[in-house]
C-alpha cells in the first residue's frame, strides 16, 4: 500500500502502512500518523532510503521563475554555496551592511520555487518587499502592517507569520528568515515547526544567543554554515575601521549616589547568596521582588545605579567635545535611556529617535540624514536592527547593553563604505569604577 503525506493544519498527515519514520506519532482522533511540519524533508529522506513508495501531497507552492539584476560579490557567492552545499538548509552569519538581502534574493531566484520572507520589523517588511518588486517581475503578497495577501513570493512579518503558518505552511518550497536569532524566541519557533518548507535560508549579523538558543534555531533553520566577520570585509568591502573607548569620571554627587545604590544592591545578593554571574541568578531576584520588599528594593536599586552610570553629566560633556570634532561627518549616537535621548535632543539641536518615534517621522528622520539634510541622530536601541540606516562614519555609544549583538549591530551602521572610503569610528563613552566597565568588556 502506498503511504500518502498531506499537509494539515502544520503537521504532515501520513496515511496507509506506515514504516517507522522518524518524529512521527499516532494521532488517535484521526487514526493516522502525524509529524511536525518541520520535519517533511527529513520524513521524504527516511522513505527515500527505506524505498518505500509514497505519494507526497504536501506543497502546494508554485514554481518561481525570477531573475535578479543583482551580481553577487566573491564573498556573497561564498555564503550562498556553503548553503547551497548544506541541501539549501543553514543560516549565514555577514556583517551589517555586506548585503544579505542580496544573498536572500539570489536563493529564492536559484530555487524557482514560491518563497516566504519573514521578517522582524514593519521597517524590514517595507524593505524586502521593495527589494523584491525592484528585482522581480511578479506580485509580492505582504502579511503584516495592515495587509494580508499571499503571493508565491510573499514577505510577513515574524508576528503575521506566527499567526498564519498553519494556514500557509503548504504554499511555499522556500522560506528565508531574516534577523533569524529572532526565530529562537518561545513563540516564534512555532513558525518554523508549522511550516513544510524544505528549503530554508537564516540571515543575521549575530548568530549565537546569549540564553543559547542558537541551538534551536539550527534545529529548525539549520546550522550556521558560514560566518564572514566585519574585519574580513573592512576596507575592501565594508569601511575600515577603529574603536576608541572613552572613560569618564562621575561627579561627587554622581559617585555618592552610585554607592548608595550599588550598596544596598550587592548586600542584598550577599545575604541571599546570588552572585549575578548568569541570567537564571537575575530572573530569581525579580521573582523574588514580587513578594519580598528588599528584593524589590534591591532591584530598583541596581536600576537607579545604572541610571546613573549611563546618565552621566560627564558622558554629555563628552559627546558635546566629539560632536564638534566631527562637524563636517555624519554622526549617529546610541543610548540605553529615552530620557536621555531627549536630553541630548533638546541640548545639541539633534534629530531623535525612540520607540516613542511614530513611523512616518522616523523615515522623514532618516531620509533627511540619508540625504545630507540632517548630519546627526540620536536614538535608544530602535537603530540597532530591523531599520535601513543611511551611511554614517562614526557613532558614539554613550550606553547600552553587554549584548555582543547590539554592540556588533550598531558597529554595523558605521561599516557601509563611503565616498571618501575613509575609516569608521566607534566611540565607547565608559564610565569609571562602575559597572559599566564590565559592560563594555563583554560586548567587545
Amino acid at each position: 500500500m502506498t503511504v500518502t503525506l498531506a499537509f494539515e493544519d502544520g503537521t504532515i498527515r501520513i496515511e496507509g502502512d506506515v514504516p517507522d519514520l522518524p518524529f512521527v506519532e499516532t494521532d488517535p482522533r484521526s487514526k493516522t500518523a502525524r509529524a511536525p511540519a518541520v520535519h517533511y524533508a527529513t520524513l521524504r529522506e527516511a522513505l527515500d532510503e527505506r524505498g518505500v513508495a509514497y505519494d507526497d501531497r504536501v506543497l502546494d507552492a508554485p514554481s518561481l521563475d525570477v531573475a535578479s539584476a543583482y551580481e553577487l560579490r566573491d564573498y556573497q557567492q561564498e555564503a550562498l554555496d556553503a548553503w547551497r552545499a548544506n541541501g539549501d538548509r543553514g543560516c549565514l552569519e555577514l556583517p551589517t551592511g555586506s548585503g544579505k538581502t542580496v544573498i536572500g534574493l539570489a536563493a529564492i531566484e536559484t530555487l524557482d520555487t514560491a518563497a516566504l520572507v519573514v521578517v522582524p520589523t514593519i521597517d524590514l517588511l517595507e524593505q524586502w518587499r521593495r527589494e523584491c518588486e525592484t528585482e522581480f517581475d511578479v506580485e509580492v503578497g505582504q502579511l503584516g502592517g495592515g495587509e494580508q495577501n499571499v503571493e508565491a513570493l510573499t514577505v510577513a512579518t515574524y508576528d503575521s507569520a506566527y499567526l498564519r503558518a498553519d494556514d500557509i505552511g503548504d504554499r511555499f518550497g522556500l522560506v528565508v528568515f531574516d534577523e533569524v536569532h529572532h526565530l529562537g524566541g518561545e513563540g516564534y519557533r512555532e513558525i518554523a515547526r508549522l511550516l513544510a518548507a524544505p528549503a530554508r535560508l537564516g540571515l543575521t549579523a549575530t548568530f549565537e544567543r546569549p540564553d543559547g538558543a542558537h541551538e534551536t534555531v539550527e534545529d529548525l533553520c539549520g546550522p550556521l554554515v558560514h560566518r564572514i566577520a566585519p574585519d574580513d570585509l573592512a576596507g575592501e568591502h565594508l569601511a575600515a575601521y577603529d574603536i576608541k573607548r572613552l572613560a569618564v569620571e562621575l561627579t561627587d554627587a554622581e559617585r555618592a549616589a552610585y554607592d548608595d545604590h550599588r550598596e544596598t544592591f550587592t548586600n542584598y545578593l550577599a545575604a541571599s547568596n546570588l552572585d549575578m554571574r548568569s541570567g537564571s541568578d537575575y530572573r530569581k531576584l525579580v521573582m523574588r521582588s514580587g513578594n519580598d520588599p528588599q528584593a524589590r528594593e534591591a532591584l530598583l536599586a541596581n536600576q537607579r545605579a545604572r541610571e546613573v552610570m549611563m546618565n552621566a553629566d560627564a558622558k554629555v560633556e563628552t559627546l558635546a567635545d566629539l560632536l564638534d570634532r566631527h562637524r563636517e561627518d555624519r554622526v549617529i549616537v546610541f543610548t540605553a535611556h529615552n530620557d536621555l535621548v531627549y536630553r541630548l535632543s533638546e541640548r545639541f539641536l539633534i534629530p531623535a529617535i525612540t520607540h516613542q518615534t511614530g513611523a512616518a517621522e522616523r523615515r522623514e528622520i532618516l531620509a533627511k540624514f540619508r540625504e545630507g539634510t540632517y548630519s546627526r541622530v540620536v536614538a535608544a536601541n530602535v537603530l540597532d536592527e530591523g531599520v535601513d540606516v543611511p551611511a554614517a562614519n562614526v557613532a558614539v555609544v554613550l550606553s547600552g547593553s553587554g549584548s555582543t549583538r547590539e554592540f556588533t549591530q550598531r558597529l554595523g551602521r558605521i561599516l557601509r563604505p563611503t565616498e571618501d572610503s575613509g575609516r569608521a569610528l566607534l566611540y565607547e563613552v565608559v564610565t569609571e569604577e562602575t559597572a559599566e566597565e564590565r559592560v563594555a568588556e563583554r560586548r567587545r
